[in-house]
């Protein structure tokens, strides 16, 4: 399979960053161009700081950092305080801050920029609420045919979500966002929580993942036990696994709508089928709902070893 070229667009979160420390085990399948960071599961500064922080444990400071969106488009969102990633976003375990910095450019201007340098070449990869992706495509519309795909996270098509209004949380943060990429026909391939729920931390996996560790497969560890007391679903890195391996996914094709009523069932995603001819002429998503989790979960053992 061809090397993908990736914009790996995330809000690191514990899962966010072993999607990173997957991608950057994986050079021979996946070429990171640029890592743009927004809002979700903690501050934009924060993740920033810990995309950062990420890169310089895995001495990847060659890969350049891009800060995008401090909030969503339509509704900002209230602070948010400790949640299964910590206070800090990486599981409060003092990962010690990178020493380079951010590039100058917005993580908005630099996706496009980068899209129109190389039309065709480019997937994009959001794993956190798609404020970024949607203003690119609002800012430069002409990008839509020039992107190669989007694999992201995000949503729940056929299963309940995991918020209060039964949406998945990325979607959630920024329904609005989520609407437009999802209605822009980009060829688009989801993994929402009807896959991502059967990527699970085990006490098994645990223990293996332990054996005979090195310096960041400890960190990387310890950040997923903080996390995996309150999730113990690895979201994130399903995308990146794909990218390495798509064969252990397998999936439907939907049309996919994102509910944007403040006052309903805010950020929820309805899927209808593709089949008999309904969703004809509609921007089609190809959902991915079943994953082979024991082969994924070798993937991430035997890729983290390599840092």
């Amino acid at each position: 399979m061809a090397k993908s070229r990736i914009i790996l667009d995330c809000d690191p979160g514990v899962d966010d960053a072993i999607a990173l420390l997957l991608a950057f085990a994986s050079p021979d399948e996946i070429e990171i161009v640029g890592i743009t960071t927004v809002v979700g599961n903690v501050s934009q500064p924060l993740t920033t700081r810990n995309a950062l922080r990420i890169t310089a444990m895995a001495n990847r400071q060659d890969i350049p950092v891009y800060a995008g969106c401090i909030r969503p488009i339509i509704l900002p969102r209230e602070e948010r305080g400790a949640s299964v990633h910590g206070t800090d976003g990486l599981g409060d375990l003092d990962v010690p801050d990178a020493t380079h910095e951010i590039q100058g450019q917005h993580a908005v201007d630099f996706i496009i920029e980068t899209i129109l340098r190389e039309p065709g070449q480019i997937t994009l990869c959001p794993i956190g609420p798609m404020t970024n992706i949607a203003l690119a495509l609002i800012k430069e519309p002409s990008i839509a045919g020039k992107i190669k795909a989007i694999a992201f996270m995000g949503g729940a098509a056929f299963s309940p979500g995991n918020t209060a209004t039964d949406a998945e949380f990325n979607i959630w943060i920024d329904p609005h966002a989520a609407q437009i990429v999802l209605s822009s026909g980009i060829p688009m391939t989801m993994f929402g929580l009807d896959v991502t729920r059967h990527a699970t931390l085990t006490k098994v996996r645990f223990e293996q993942l332990e054996r005979d560790s090195s310096p960041i497969m400890k960190t990387a560890i310890a950040m997923m036990r903080h996390y995996g007391s309150g999730d113990a679903s690895l979201h994130d890195p399903c995308v990146t696994a794909f990218l390495i391996d798509p064969t252990l996914f397998r999936g439907v094709d939907a049309v996919i709508e994102v509910d944007c009523d403040p006052s309903g069932a805010y950020g929820r995603t309805r899927a209808t089928l593709v089949e008999n001819g309904a969703g004809k002429g509609l921007p089609v998503c190809h959902v991915i709902t079943e994953v082979d989790d024991t082969r994924l979960f070798q993937l991430i053992d035997q890729r983290l070893r390599l840092l």
